[in-house]
């Protein structure tokens, strides 16, 4: 059965958005514990490109459905795994890329949710908190996706989360969503 093309974000409520990714039924990958099989070829880009054998896939189906086989292993290492086969994949940064963001609300009522390279939408919230890792190059804003998998911010999308940065509880500037609050800045 095909994929179903990716929803566009800027026509679904946040509501609508947290209802699909609610509904979204992902394979029990935490539950299949098979042999490990040897490695698959495959590499995810920092851009969020997937390549097999060097060759870029170009099927949005493809990722897709990789990506939803895609578990990080508890030694950091990234594998593709089904009931019958587990093979290593290389990701140079993060496995998906934040690609869209859209708001509602402000302050403590703010809700963001994210579209991802994918296709998969995400409520960034308690149980998918945004981090920021500050590097020589500038920060990067991360989204957890699930279970140790985590989204790179494009940069488009981080200015978006930064005109909404204000000075949280203890007094750190950072964004609100879900509920919760996300510092920008480290600890003093």
């Amino acid at each position: 059965m095909p994929m179903p093309p990716p929803p566009d974000l800027s026509s679904l409520s946040l509501a609508d958005v947290a209802r699909l990714a609610a509904e979204a039924k992902l394979p029990p990958v935490e539950r299949w514990n098979p042999a490990h099989c040897g490695d698959s070829e495959m590499r995810v880009a920092r851009d969020g490109t997937w390549f097999h054998q060097g060759s870029a896939i170009t099927r949005p189906e493809m990722v897709r459905l990789f990506s939803t086989i895609l578990r990080r292993e508890q030694d950091g290492r990234f594998v593709l795994v089904t009931p019958a086969e587990k093979l290593d994949i290389a990701v140079e940064d993060a496995p998906f890329v934040a690609v869209e963001c859209k708001a509602e609300g402000d302050g403590v009522e703010a809700q963001l949710a994210f579209r991802l390279n994918t296709g998969e939408l995400v409520v960034a919230g308690p149980e998918h908190p945004l981090r920021f890792d500050d590097r020589a190059d500038g920060p990067r804003p991360y989204l957890l996706v699930r279970a140790g998998l985590e989204a790179l911010v494009v940069r488009s999308v981080f200015y978006e989360l930064a005109e909404r940065a204000m000075p949280g509880p203890d007094g750190r500037l950072g964004i609100w969503s879900g509920g919760a609050f996300f510092a920008m800045e480290a600890c003093a």
